[in-house]
């Protein structure tokens, strides 16, 4: 019962037909599920802080996680946190060629770089033949606060124009190369700037999408702007990798990106909770309930459905297309739904601790019939 989006035509999203890269293990583009990624905040040169953080990220669900390699100190231990990582590394390089070359000689899934600025025609060559030795991908990364200067001397200003002008400069670049391992993003913390950007990058070449409002601010503004943002293009169907750039804790950008991808059907990890606002007719402090419920699940990443609703209202049509549900009733206690049919009565007191148990069954009996269908 836990996702039946895909039966509703006019519930469905047609993604953007794209060219499918890798980036290490993980497929990106084509028919392959959105990816969600973050990035460290940590010196990537403390190769011990920085897997730390990584393996934080893996726990919350990230696809690929990128680190900055902005010195040598940082190139020099990625060896070393390319070998503890379970997911794909990305080095964010700018500028400094021989860094690049050092990334993907340590070991790096991509590189995400600006090949028009790292230097001469000879240094880009070599960059590309570095990447190309070690199976490596590329992300040519645009960025509203950073177009080239001729540019803005043209547009007049950070412009869609100017910046789906600078990600095709860029990637002709790899193409003369015959470099075709690459994604783009043309990113601008101005999220109709963000938009309108990609939608005209969309039509004007084939390479898959990695999608961000950049800088987008603290985690609940920033996510809110993000969502409206991404949240349109992804329902245009464009959009291939996903980015939630938030003053934040990175494990939130896992979060809310993860949340996003829910929320349009187009991807499902973990418990999906669907709970009222409360109001008077609460059978149960439905605000707290959830709560609770949100940080004792956190660990499932089965993808299923738990309605927690306080009353009869709305509470059993609710619990009709969830796994597990609970809908408040009188005199303390309230029904418990499984599959969408009423099973039995709970008392308010016990509620949390039965739900969870509830919930983690489910999780495993899913799992367990996944892996008997493989």
């Amino acid at each position: 019962m836990s996702d039946l989006n895909h039966l509703r035509p006019w519930r469905a999203i047609e993604r953007r037909k794209c060219r499918k890269i890798r980036v290490g293990s993980v497929e990106v583009g084509g028919d392959a599920p959105i990816t969600v990624q973050s990035m460290t905040n940590t010196i990537t040169g403390d190769a011990a802080a920085t897997i730390a953080q990584v393996r934080e990220l893996e726990a919350a669900g990230a696809d690929i996680v990128r680190v900055s390699c902005p010195d040598e100190d940082a190139t020099a231990a990625l060896p070393t946190i390319v070998r503890a990582s379970k997911v794909p590394i990305v080095a964010d390089i700018h500028f400094h060629y021989k860094r690049g070359i050092e990334a993907a000689r340590a070991g790096a899934a991509c590189l995400r770089i600006n090949p028009g600025n790292i230097g001469s025609a000879a240094r880009v060559r070599e960059v590309i033949q570095a990447a190309r030795d070690h199976g490596c991908s590329m992300r040519i990364g645009v960025n509203a606060g950073s177009l080239e200067r001729d540019l803005l001397e043209q547009y007049g200003e950070p412009c869609p124009e100017a910046m789906v002008e600078s990600a095709l400069r860029h990637a002709r670049i790899l193409q003369d190369n015959d470099f075709h391992e690459f994604k783009i993003s043309v990113k601008a913390s101005d999220l109709f700037l963000t938009v309108a950007a990609y939608q005209q990058l969309a039509e004007v070449i084939d390479c898959p999408l990695h999608l961000g409002v950049t800088e987008a601010g603290p985690t609940r503004p920033g996510t809110i702007k993000s969502a409206i943002g991404m949240g349109n293009l992804l329902w245009a169907g464009i959009g291939d990798t996903i980015r939630v750039s938030l003053a934040a804790d990175p494990v939130e950008e896992i979060k809310a990106g993860f949340d996003m991808l829910k929320a349009l059907g187009l991807r499902h990890r973990g418990v999906n909770i669907i709970a009222c606002p409360s109001c008077a007719r609460q059978g149960f402090n439905v605000i707290e309930t959830v709560a609770a419920l949100e940080e004792r699940l956190a660990h499932i990443s089965t993808p299923m459905s738990l309605s927690i609703i306080g009353c009869v209202v709305n509470g059993p049509g609710e619990a009709l297309l969830t796994d597990v549900g609970f809908t408040g009733g009188g005199k303390g206690a309230g029904m418990v739904y499984l599959a969408g049919s009423p099973d039995h009565k709970q008392d308010n007191a016990g509620m949390i601790e039965h739900i969870v148990e509830l919930v983690e069954a489910r999780a495993a009996q899913i799992e367990a019939t996944m892996l008997a269908a493989e």
